[in-house]
């Protein structure tokens, strides 16, 4: 029981009581993430499902397509102004990389929507397209799904370079671009005049839980792992302490006198016999 109660063992168990609590929040995160993107998946459920409609409709004045928009069916008209075309680098569909076109596409009332034409796989080793077909000139009409800007935590992968971009973001798109451009992007489903065939389609979104759930409970085993790892160890070490050498309990220990073989006891009364 000393052993228990060592400096030693009271900071072991402190830091494994410590970890284990980490790991209950990391799990119980997990389970909010999962809430949420069950909330998510409903909001986009409810999207798809809806009618299309006008992208000023939409939105409203604010020009800010937000979560609650994410992969809504809108409409719009205007012209695509081919001058402040951005190539999207580094995208992958499919396993495949390539490239997506992205053009602005003005409106009457002045702003601008950046509309993702489509993607165009990548041919060898190129780093841009060797042919980008030309966005139809005149009035155009898109029917697409809305986007959020994409956002890339402190990069700058959303401010055109060159013609070049790695997120599409409307207001790091902006300033470069000299447009009044929507926060968040329309993906081509349908275009009058007709899209060019050489753009491949664009992925609907994953409507999953995804692996929260079972991240979740692998954090909690681990929890449950490491009380029942203190728990096993002490009660080792307090069987331990009654233990002998061999693993069973030691009782009193003998005297001296009960320690002498017999034998010797017997030989000494033979000596005292003789010497009489």
């Amino acid at each position: 029981m000393r052993r228990l109660m060592n400096v030693r063992w009271i900071a072991t168990a402190l830091v494994i009581l410590l970890l284990s609590g980490v790991c209950v929040e990391l799990g119980r995160w997990q389970l909010h993430r999962l809430d949420a993107r069950k909330a998510r998946n409903e909001v986009t459920r409810t999207n798809l499902a809806a009618p299309a409609a006008p992208l000023s409709e939409i939105v409203g004045p604010q020009r800010v397509i937000g979560e609650q928009h994410d992969w809504r069916t809108a409409v719009v008209t205007g012209r695509y102004d081919a001058a402040k075309q951005v190539v999207m680098r580094y995208r992958n569909i499919n396993d495949r990389p390539g490239f997506e076109i992205v053009t602005p596409l003005l409106l009457s009332d002045g702003s601008a929507v950046l509309v993702d034409r489509g993607f165009l796989p990548k041919q060898g080793g190129e780093l841009a397209p060797s042919s980008i077909p030309a966005a139809p000139s005149g009035e155009v009409t898109v029917t697409g799904r809305l986007r959020r800007s994409e956002r890339g935590g402190h990069t700058n992968g959303g401010t055109p370079d060159n013609g070049t971009a790695r997120l599409i973001n409307g207001p790091d798109f902006a300033p470069v671009l000299g447009l009044t451009l929507y926060d968040g992007y329309l993906t081509v489903e349908q275009q009058v005049p007709a899209a060019d065939p050489a753009f491949g389609g664009l992925p609907g979104p994953e409507i999953d839980d995804g692996p929260h759930f079972f991240y979740a409970l692998q954090w909690f085993f681990f929890a449950l792992l490491a009380i029942g790892g203190l728990i096993y160890f002490s009660r080792r070490d307090v069987t331990g302490d009654n233990a002998g050498p061999d693993g069973e309990s030691s009782g009193p220990a003998a005297s001296p006198d009960e320690s002498l073989p017999a034998a010797t006891t017997g030989a000494a009364g033979r000596l005292g016999s003789g010497g009489s």
